[in-house]
């Protein structure tokens, strides 16, 4: 089986030698084979994890739930139901904090509306409306 170095995985993948180590810290991926010398050998398959591993955190998973991903990818047995309830549950996170940025963008836009734009800071009702309740 090819194996490949550190070096030649992070830069194959676009992911940090540190971040490598991370993630098999985590057991994200396999643990490597070491050299006489100490040196990490990954196997070629760690490339196309590692590719899974960044699409998912692309799609929002955190690394547990990445984790949870992986254990079920590893094992065919497994009810693809629990892969759509993990999915469920990261668009139900999404949706919501859609509904937190829509709610913080109506806030600051009716702040923005009150705001002439112009004179001093004294009398500026955004710096107004964040300094309320201070004292």
């Amino acid at each position: 089986m090819q194996t490949m170095t550190i070096g030649k995985l992070a830069k194959q993948s676009g992911v940090g030698a540190g971040t490598l180590r991370y993630y098999e810290r985590l057991g994200l991926i396999v643990p490597p084979q070491r050299t006489a010398a100490g040196y990490r050998m990954y196997r070629a398959d760690a490339a196309q994890r590692l590719r899974f591993i960044r699409r998912a955190q692309t799609l929002g998973f955190s690394l547990e739930q990445i984790a949870e991903l992986l254990a079920l990818s590893d094992n065919p047995g497994a009810g693809a139901a629990e892969v759509k309830r993990l999915t469920r549950e990261k668009i139900a996170d999404i949706e919501a904090r859609i509904r937190d940025l829509e709610r913080m963008k109506q806030g600051l836009k009716t702040l923005e509306e009150r705001c002439p734009g112009h004179g001093s800071t004294a009398n500026c009702p955004i710096l107004a409306a964040l300094n309320q309740g201070e004292g």
